[in-house]
């Protein structure tokens, strides 16, 4: 397997273009199941999980060409409708085309999804949501098996808030015969821009990006042309980078109003920021500790809580994080203390004792963000850092070290022989 080798200790300067987001490219590609019309899909980020969201599509019977970040897709037949654990064992988004699968197709065999170690993330309000709607669900040997005659419009309310289930409930509601209100949905940019494209598509979608959204059935979707919002995750992480590593970095093709809450953060721990209407400027500063609180969009992202650690590590005194979405998300913990960090987990808190410098070491990524931690410890480590299993940061980064080498950063990646 490949690794990322890096030599710490050199601040960034410079610009970084940000890619399209990879959670809004999932579920508008599961989205395209739902009409036999073209799609054209813009700025698609180059990353391993969209890769095997295109393999789980073709599967089906879709027809998708394209590079440089521009697809065209038809499905104007789905030919199976199952999507088998060899495909989806990694990807825990294969459960998106669950309910666009239901919508069209009125049948879908569709696998218990994998994904990051970062704990249990039960699939139960997505069916029990469907069943409200006139599905007949069973669960055997791994699989969900779920068919219906016609999708009917409902009232559901989400407890707790569900990022996948309010995404795979709307593309499901969009061909349901009546209207659909989805209570206490999940506030994300990606369901906004999900229900963009969908509207564009010819769906009646009201209120994505509150609590409350409405669907109004319409009998049948059209194909698009979308451009996909850029990666707010990436946008962050990159901000660490600069922060963590004292540098100054702009960041070009974001939106700064999606993360309002990382750029107050990062003020506060020290950073000066300036932002314009599509970037960002950062320049790190003396890092001071400050405690944060994961939780549901517009609050701080569960997707930038490893990110924060790995500049907590070095702050001038003690932080905490209380991490609420996701109970088993501090596996990066035991790498950071292996490069000199001052850590301590009990249950859903991590303590930070800011220490003066890190030291490079071997370590290894559990998951997709824990991998970008340990790069941008790395990036600021004293001495040689090699990070293994990058097979993980694949799946959410676009070229990372690319993007690092060009703004100063010593880093390389290491086939494997």
């Amino acid at each position: 397997m490949d690794k990322i080798v890096i030599s710490g200790g050199t601040p960034l300067h410079g610009e970084i273009k940000i890619s399209g987001a990879k959670n809004a490219t999932l579920p508008i590609l599961a989205a395209t199941l739902l009409s036999p019309e073209p799609y054209t899909l813009s700025n698609v980020p180059n990353v391993a999980d969209i890769a095997t969201m295109q393999k789980l599509l073709r599967a089906m019977g879709a027809q998708i060409q394209g590079q440089d970040g521009i697809y065209s897709i038809g499905i104007p037949q789905i030919t199976s409708c199952e999507a088998p654990y060899e495909w989806v064992k990694t990807m825990r988004a294969s459960i998106l085309v669950l309910g666009p699968l239901l919508a069209r197709h009125k049948e879908a065999h569709v696998s218990l999804p994998g994904g990051c170690a970062i704990g249990t993330r039960p699939i139960n309000l997505h069916l029990a949501a469907l069943s409200q709607m006139g599905a007949e669900i069973t669960v055997e040997h791994g699989m969900i098996h779920a068919t219906t005659k016609q999708l009917k419009g409902a009232t559901i309310f989400f407890e707790p808030s569900t990022v996948t289930g309010t995404e795979n409930l709307m593309m499901a509601a969009t061909l349901a015969e009546g209207t659909t209100i989805l209570k206490n949905a999940a506030q994300e940019p990606e369901i906004t821009d999900l229900a963009q494209f969908l509207n564009q598509c010819g769906a009646n979608i009201v209120g994505a990006g509150t609590d409350q959204i409405t669907i109004h059935g319409v009998p049948a979707l059209s194909g698009a042309s979308y451009t996909i919002m850029p990666d707010r995750i990436e946008t962050g992480t990159f901000m660490v980078a600069a922060a963590i590593t004292q540098g100054e970095l702009t960041l070009s093709d974001c939106r700064p109003e999606n993360l309002t809450c990382v750029i107050n953060t990062l003020k506060k721990m020290g950073s000066d920021i300036t932002t314009g209407k599509k970037w960002i400027r950062i320049k790190g500063g003396p890092i001071r500790p400050f405690d944060i609180t994961t939780l549901p969009y517009p609050e701080f992202p569960t997707d930038m809580q490893a990110q924060a650690m790995a500049l907590m590590t070095l702050s001038s005194g003690l932080s905490k994080i209380t991490e609420t979405i996701f109970e088993s998300r501090f596996n990066h913990a035991a790498e950071l203390r292996r490069m000199g960090a001052q850590i301590y987990i009990e249950h859903n808190y991590a303590i930070v004792q800011g220490v003066k410098s890190l030291s490079g070491a071997k370590v290894l990524a559990s998951d997709l963000r824990a991998s970008s931690s340990l790069v941008l410890a790395g990036l600021v480590a004293n001495g040689e850092t090699e990070i293994s299993r990058v097979y993980h940061l694949d799946r959410g980064y676009e070229k990372i070290e690319e993007k690092l080498s060009r703004v100063g950063a010593n880093i390389k990646r290491v086939k494997a022989v």
